[in-house]
């Protein structure tokens, strides 16, 4: 019997989100058939290590956030030679780094929103860009500390004083549809498009009961989901992603303008998440969606 050792926890501003992923993702490799060993993950790098000895068969990845989809947890289990789901070191690394990423895809030819790396200090004396726009950690996943600065809103100082997350990106702000796409190694799953009553897909939209709705498959043209599509596709070899990633865009009705804004390299794999929906709407149920990732772990990729 295979055996599978699930990370969750971490220590990123997203641990509560992996530590809800982890336990779902047991039950899930359990009823798969997997002998199944939970390793809760803290500070703690060599209490990690000690309960990866003797070496599972294969690590699932179920951390979000800095230290655990940013290449460092990748590295860790690459010197271990211990194969684990998800991607490997490079396309994490580029993945978490917003302006990495943006340049990645840029070079490639896809379609993203202008922007600036600022020091956060500057929002005092000016705004960056013309409104709207916003503003964003460079390396934080699930919308953590993202805020949409206005026209005459004086949001200004209010996000500078509540941020600690070293540089920031000030991008363009795309008026629009919330969309997002998942890919399977070389497959776009569908378009899923996201309906909150937030001012936008924040962290509170993405992970509260009843905090947005999915409409899947978007209620969009099929020219538009084929292109959507072809974008999420493109954005995963682009960076070189393996396994799972989910690709968010932004699509403006009014001008056709469809923008990619990021791909996440450890999609969310609770109850609200989108992937485990596009999965099922394809004919993929939980369990076999994560077998699917432990079958094809690898590890120095």
């Amino acid at each position: 019997m295979t055996k599978v050792a699930v990370l969750f926890g971490g220590m990123s501003a997203e641990r509560e989100v992996s530590l809800n992923t982890g336990r779902q993702v047991l039950l899930a490799l359990e009823e798969a058939g997997f002998e199944v060993v939970p390793v809760e993950v803290t500070a703690d790098l060599a209490a990690m290590i000690a309960a990866l000895n003797p070496a599972p068969d294969v690590v699932f990845n179920a951390l979000h956030g800095r230290f655990g989809e940013d290449g460092t947890v990748q590295g860790v289990l690459d010197y271990l030679g211990i194969a684990y789901t998800h991607s490997g070191v490079l396309a994490s690394a580029l993945a978490i780094d917003k302006a990495a990423a943006k340049s990645v895809f840029a070079q490639a030819g896809l379609p993203v929103a202008p922007h600036r790396i600022i020091e956060i200090g500057e929002l005092l004396d000016h705004d960056p860009l013309p409104v709207p726009y916003v503003v964003k950690p460079i390396n934080e996943g699930s919308s953590v500390g993202v805020s949409i600065v206005r026209g005459g809103d004086n949001r200004r100082a209010e996000i500078v004083n509540a941020w600690h997350f070293g540089p920031a990106m000030a991008e363009q702000f795309v008026p629009g549809r919330e969309l997002t796409v998942c890919v399977l190694e070389d497959r776009a799953l569908a378009v899923t498009e996201i309906i909150t009553d937030e001012e936008f897909y924040d962290y509170h939209a993405k992970y509260s009961p009843g905090g947005s709705r999915h409409v899947l498959p978007a209620e969009i043209s099929p020219e538009m989901t084929s292109r959507a599509k072809e974008i999420a596709l493109a954005a995963h070899r682009a960076l070189g992603c393996r396994g799972a990633s989910r690709a968010d865009l932004r699509y403006d009705e009014e001008s056709g303008r469809l923008v990619l804004l990021e791909v996440n390299t450890q999609p969310g794999m609770t109850r609200t998440s989108l992937l485990p929906e596009q999965a099922a709407y394809v004919g993929m149920s939980f369990p076999a969606l994560c077998a699917w990732m432990v079958e094809r772990a690898k590890c120095r990729v």
